[in-house]
């Protein structure tokens, strides 16, 4: 679409999202904006535009991290390991299974292996188990 041939929008009023209209009517809109050149009026605006919907659902959408334990499990899914292949990082058969069932935490030298050589993050490893993120400070 030309500049010409482009549809009229309504005037845009850049402010923060707060309810699911506020956000309905900003993903429409992203939408109309989708190729917009960046450093461009509109390109300014998805950019803005972007940045206030993932704001907003960053608050009313928060993603949790995955329990520690899980997460090693999910690794050792993807990567088809079996619990004998976490001896050399996590330190003996029953630490293995102790941590693996539970009963056990995870020490500071057990998580620093699990980051260099599994990929699991450290903050994934470091939470408590069953805790909840709180949203970022606004």
């Amino acid at each position: 679409m030309t500049k010409s041939t482009r549809r009229p929008s309504k005037p845009f009023h850049p402010k923060v999202i707060k309810t699911t209209v506020e956000h309905e009517r900003a993903l429409e809109r992203i939408e109309e904006l989708f190729t917009a050149k960046p450093g461009t009026p509109d390109g300014d605006e998805l950019e803005l535009l972007l940045l206030l919907v993932e704001t907003y659902e960053a608050k009313e959408y928060p993603i949790d991290l995955p329990d520690p334990i899980e997460a090693i499990r999910f690794r050792m899914e993807q990567a088809n390991l079996k619990q004998k292949d976490l001896v050399p990082i996590l330190g003996s058969k029953g630490k293995v299974s102790e941590v693996l069932n539970g009963k056990r935490e995870l020490s500071l030298t057990m998580i620093r292996k699990l980051v260099s050589e599994l990929g699991i993050p450290a903050e994934v490893l470091l939470q408590e188990r069953g805790a909840r993120l709180l949203p970022p400070a606004t």
